[in-house]
């Protein structure tokens, strides 16, 4: 056999391969991490986008696994740790993927230990405070938070280092009001209490429960972070556009990881079943009329240079309130 023969027969056995390898994906039931309790945002999207991408994908389940603690960080160990082979995934955002690692001590995985396969909407995060507290603005809130500094007023948010606690330790940097901080495990056990007036306020994603429950008048909404109303709640000021809070514009959002090593016809298999999930009619309704925006296809290329931006926006950030892992 001469050597023209023998690579032209390699070529051939390894595009043969490539094919073989993608069809043969899952090879064995997909665990997809929500690094929080159910009842949450995260819990929330996952359970939309998850029956069909496991219809999509085919031949075996995709089953959720809750997974909170540590600002989300626990979820995201377990998919460090795995193998690189598409069976462990995670709904992930900005939060666990490059805050927590930033500001929790234990934390032993990079931002950079992840490749992002899918991001499917942005939202608003808004301030809202028990009804109990009867204030109605931000101005109100401030008011009442001065007369009361020697008991400061208690925030909660789901963990050292996620976004929530950076906002309001930037809220409270621009305002010079002293605030509690009250860790929990998610959204879910952290709205529970703030309906239930065991903390005062918190910033939260406009996702999920969150505008029904505003809407409900369980808690009462004062502002959202950003330099304009929320589109579908117009009712909400925009905080970025007060005096002295122009710099309290957040939005977050939500995607799919993999572990960077992951085989690229995974990620591409992966990339192609969530979005098409996304886009299915009664999906893409729940996912808008619960406060989302939902974000167009992008291909893996166009994600990694996205969510290489994003470490380094979020880490200005943590930069910039001076966030110390605790």
């Amino acid at each position: 056999m001469n050597l023209k023969t023998l690579v032209c027969g390699l070529f051939v056995a390894a595009s043969a391969f490539g094919p073989a390898m993608a069809q043969n994906y899952p090879a064995k039931p997909i665990s997809l991490i929500v690094p929080y309790p159910a009842g949450g945002p995260s819990d929330f999207f996952a359970r939309k986008v998850q029956p069909d991408a496991a219809t999509r994908l085919g031949k075996q389940p995709m089953i959720i696994e809750n997974i909170g603690g540590a600002g989300g960080s626990i979820g995201l160990s377990k998919l460090v740790s795995a193998p690189a082979d598409g069976a462990t995934l995670s709904l992930a955002s900005p939060m666990e993927l490059v805050l927590a690692p930033l500001a929790i001590q234990g934390v032993k995985y990079k931002s950079e230990d992840f490749k992002l396969v899918a991001q499917f909407a942005t939202t608003n995060t808004i301030l809202a405070v028990r009804n109990s507290l009867n204030v109605k603005t931000v101005d109100e809130l401030l008011a009442l938070a001065r007369k009361s500094n020697s008991k400061p007023l208690s925030y909660g948010s789901v963990g050292p280092g996620s976004l929530y606690h950076l906002i309001g330790e930037r809220f409270s940097q621009l305002t010079k009001v002293d605030m509690l901080h009250v860790p929990y495990k998610g959204i879910a056990p952290l709205l529970t209490d703030l309906m239930g007036g065991q903390i005062d306020m918190a910033f939260l994603p406009m996702a999920g429960s969150i505008p029904a429950t505003l809407m409900d008048g369980k808690i009462q909404g004062l502002a959202v972070t950003a330099k304009t109303p929320h589109p579908l709640f117009k009712q909400f000021p925009a905080m970025a556009t007060m005096k002295g809070l122009e710099s309290m514009e957040f939005d977050i959002w939500a995607g799919i990881v993999v572990h960077r090593n992951t085989p690229d016809h995974i990620i591409n298999a992966l990339n192609k079943a969530f979005y098409a999930s996304a886009e299915v009619p009664e999906t893409r309704k729940a996912l808008e009329s619960s406060g989302n925006v939902v974000l167009p296809e992008r291909d893996p290329l166009v994600l990694d240079r996205i969510y290489r931006s994003e470490i380094d926006r979020y880490r200005g950030i943590a930069k910039a309130i001076n966030l110390q892992a605790q």
